[in-house]
């Protein structure tokens, strides 16, 4: 059987039928001409007895599996990020070991790379009262991962948001932390569709001004900022930043919904990636880049660019939901074997947009294992009301 029952948004049922073809694995890990990182998601574990508020239970196992199904495809992996559910499921203690653990896993696969998220996520905004808590908590964090032999990815702050009263307090902060940094950091903008407590980043709502005081960071700290990630879904807005970069400091796309004409570029710039996206995509992402670094950009092209409606349904608002849809790909491709989430994050996300997301996932050939996905997305249309005939 290669179709289902799908509701749509006017409340009709159609009967879909599958259309994709999965992307082929390449035999080795193949190299890119653009710095690749997917930031990975975590896999709870059902089975356990936890606060998943609080303290989810984690299935280490099945993450670290899909670590390697991402290095096996050319990823870095932004590890312990947002896409992980930091701060919305998954805390620092948690982090702590996920970190630990895919540390000592990459040093078991030749060529394997990662970089850790570091923030403030356990020193609660509310508790937040000056500059010096939000510097101890990024110190904590921050130490711990170089104590662990990783990089540092200096996520946003949400203590730091509420705190700050300009840029020059964003200015002391981060100069405090970079001075002291043993490697180059990744700095992190995230805007706040994805996190609604960042609002204001860089010390001003308006643009101009937040991306003089991020520059102003990065120059006066050049030597140990490697490069910026900026999330901000608006592509002319990454374009000014990025042609604005000192020499030598990348621009590291994390817009979900432009990622295809960004990495592109226009010809004399473009942006490397940290992306969500590639979690859910990584086996188009992987060919795709490929054929860029050999000059190959009908292909990319071809592949790529099809993911990306996919992409802006998954990311739509409110957007700091999107690791239910990611998340949902993963079981549906395979890679875990149930659809929970710590946080029960995937309740975030109704069936409409599920079916959605099923229906352009297989028009951009992201499904993998199409019988294991129509077969699991009809138990899940089942449990939700949606019988299917005979």
């Amino acid at each position: 059987m290669t179709s289902l029952t799908l509701p749509h948004h006017d409340g009709s049922l159609e009967q879909y039928r599958l259309t994709g073809t999965p992307i082929e694995r390449p035999h080795a890990a193949p190299t890119f001409n653009r710095i690749a990182y997917a930031a990975a998601h975590v896999v709870s574990d059902p089975l356990r007895d936890a606060d998943p508020w609080g303290n989810a239970a984690i299935d280490w196992d099945q993450t670290m599996a899909f670590r390697h199904h991402l290095w096996s495809l050319g990823f870095k992996i932004a590890e312990a990020m947002d896409t992980a559910q930091r701060g919305m499921g998954l805390a620092w203690p948690g982090a702590q070991q996920l970190i630990r653990r895919s540390l000592a896993e990459a040093r078991t696969v030749p060529g394997a790379d990662l970089a850790c998220g570091a923030g403030t996520d356990h020193l609660s905004p509310a508790d937040a009262r000056s500059l010096d808590d939000v510097i101890t908590a990024y110190e904590e964090q921050v130490g711990f991962v170089e104590g662990e032999g990783g990089r540092a990815i200096m996520m946003a702050s949400r203590a730091l948001a509420r705190v700050a009263r300009s840029p020059d307090d964003y200015r002391h902060v981060y100069g405090h932390i970079l001075r002291q940094t043993k490697d180059k950091v990744v700095l992190h903008w995230l805007g706040d569709m994805f996190d609604p407590q960042l609002k204001g980043y860089w010390g001003s709502d308006d643009f101009d001004e937040a991306l003089d005081a991020v520059l102003s960071i990065i120059a006066a700290n050049r030597d140990k900022v490697e490069g910026i990630k900026i999330s901000l879904l608006d592509n002319a807005r990454e374009v000014a930043l990025r042609n604005r970069l000192p020499e030598g400091v990348l621009c590291f796309t994390g817009d979900d919904f432009n990622y295809a004409e960004l990495i592109e570029g226009d010809g004399e710039k473009y942006s490397h990636a940290l992306l969500g996206i590639f979690d859910a995509v990584a086996p188009s992402a992987s060919k795709a880049l490929a054929a860029l670094a050999k000059g190959d950009v009908a292909t990319f092209r071809g592949v790529i660019e099809p993911t990306v409606p996919l992409s802006r349904k998954i990311f739509e608002a409110p957007t700091q939901y999107y690791k239910a849809g990611v998340v949902f790909l993963a079981w549906l491709n395979g890679h875990q074997n149930h659809f929970t989430m710590p946080a029960g994050m995937q309740s975030a996300r109704g069936l409409l947009h599920y079916a959605d997301i099923f229906r352009l996932a297989d028009k951009a050939n992201v499904l993998d294992r199409p019988d294991l996905a129509l077969k699991r997305m009809q138990s899940l249309l089942a449990t939700l009301g949606v019988e299917q005939p005979g």
